[in-house]
């Protein structure tokens, strides 16, 4: 079944597009239950797949970014061409920060919803032992799997609302990858990578329905972190071999952006890791499936 994420209000625009621009003069604003819908349940917005409230309201590509960072999907009618930007008014009232003249050249055609992060509670090994992911504190010293000592660059914090900012939360029990690890339940978001037999792997295409499973009913907030080091490293989280930050999206978006200026002057680039990413289950080679148990390749 497609994902469902119910919204409150709308706003609602006409507009045009020009050189990659999506403009418009003036905006309406609806408050009224709706839900938007990933068609093909993948965590991410996809063009002309993905719609708001009816399929004649697809995913244009175009987001718009709010002043807090939040990036915003902007959605077409096929039929009178009015443009729709669904939100939560519970996470933010966009009616008092959307421009009434404005435009955004922001495109994604496959866009991701927020950061690569770890659930608090979960213990990175340290110099000094397991540390909580929320207790770390910059240049603490983090042991990668190949077995260095990194110092942390910065831990982000992002507060994130399930109701829209289609939060996906994946738990990995213990022993679910095999060999022991992870040493305890692991819960990080869908698009974490976690590193198996030499890929790196989004935790939502080892989702087997058993041992690793979706997180349900998650309350009106969620708190998640990142641990940022020089490189895109590979740590130990549960025991389990997991990426570092890396910036598929901008540090604009966690909550302690000031801090990360304040100590940096400007974001920076991070060098991807080489390794082959998987995102989505039917990318796992047929071998890995089976020994998880995932029967049907997403």
């Amino acid at each position: 079944m497609p994902n469902l994420y119910p919204v409150d209000a709308f706003l609602f625009f006409s507009g045009t597009v020009s050189g990659g621009e999506l403009r418009w003069s003036s905006f309406n604003v609806e408050v009224r239950d709706f839900d938007v819908v990933d068609a093909n349940e993948d965590g991410n917005w996809d063009v002309a797949t993905d719609y708001f409230a009816f399929t004649l309201n697809p995913f244009t590509g175009f987001l718009w970014e709010a002043p807090d960072g939040t990036r915003y999907p902007i959605f077409r009618n096929d039929f009178n061409g009015n443009y729709f930007i669904p939100y939560d008014t519970v996470v933010a009232d966009l009616a008092t920060v959307f421009p009434n003249n404005g435009a955004t050249t922001i495109y994604e055609d496959n866009a991701v919803a927020f950061p690569l992060c770890f659930a608090p509670g979960t213990l990175i090994a340290t110099d000094a032992g397991e540390a909580a992911v929320e207790a770390l504190a910059i240049g603490d010293l983090v042991l990668t799997a190949d077995g260095r000592a990194v110092p942390v660059k910065w831990l982000g914090r992002q507060t994130l609302a399930p109701m829209f900012q289609r939060v996906r939360l994946v738990r990995v029990t213990a022993g679910a990858l095999g060999a022991g690890l992870p040493l305890r339940d692991l819960t990080v978001t869908a698009d974490h990578a976690l590193v198996i037999d030499g890929l790196l792997v989004n935790a939502g295409a080892l989702v087997n329905g058993t041992t690793i499973s979706e997180v349900r009913g998650l309350p009106e907030r969620v708190t998640v972190y990142h641990v940022e080091t020089e490189a895109h490293d590979i740590i130990l989280a549960e025991g389990t071999p997991a990426e570092t930050y890396i910036d598929y999206a901008g540090r604009r978006v966690f909550d302690n952006y000031a801090e990360y200026v304040a100590l940096y002057g400007e974001e920076r680039g991070i060098v991807e890791n080489p390794a082959p990413r998987v995102t989505c289950a039917r990318m796992l080679p047929a071998s890995l499936r089976a020994r998880l148990g995932i029967s049907r390749a997403a």
